[in-house]
């Protein structure tokens, strides 16, 4: 009798021991429906949240995106500009460099006859 009894409290302590190493688990259908309620209007307003710092993200890279084109478009014109003005300066230069060329051709020429009128008029006649 003495074994009997002692191998059932073994039994019984081997089965209480087992038990208690298997994590209890709580199935969903044993939530309340307030509590899912509950739950899921959290959710609700966690996404509500996700969406609307993903459009304040958005609509700052489009205002930054924007701004960006603008000062690129800005500056491709004052680049434009500049070119512009270098463009009739260097125009400018070439034509008084042609001006005075031609002055100085002039006069040269004008040197050149003035010579011949000289030495024609202080060769004597034979």
């Amino acid at each position: 009798m003495k074994k009997t009894i002692a191998t059932l409290i073994a039994g019984l302590f081997a089965t209480a021991a087992f038990a208690a190493q298997t994590p209890a688990t709580t199935t969903p259908a044993a939530t309340t429906p307030a509590v899912a309620k509950a739950e899921a209007k959290q959710e609700k307003q966690a996404a509500k949240a996700e969406v609307k710092e993903t459009k304040a993200a958005a609509k700052a890279d489009v205002k930054e995106a924007k701004a960006d084109a603008k000062a690129e478009v800005k500056e491709a014109k004052a680049d434009a500009k500049e070119t512009k003005e270098a463009a009739k300066t260097d125009v400018k230069v070439a034509k008084a460099e042609h001006k005075a060329a031609k002055a100085h051709h002039k006069a040269a020429v004008k040197a050149e006859a003035h010579k011949d009128t000289t030495v024609a008029a202080a060769t004597p006649a034979k």
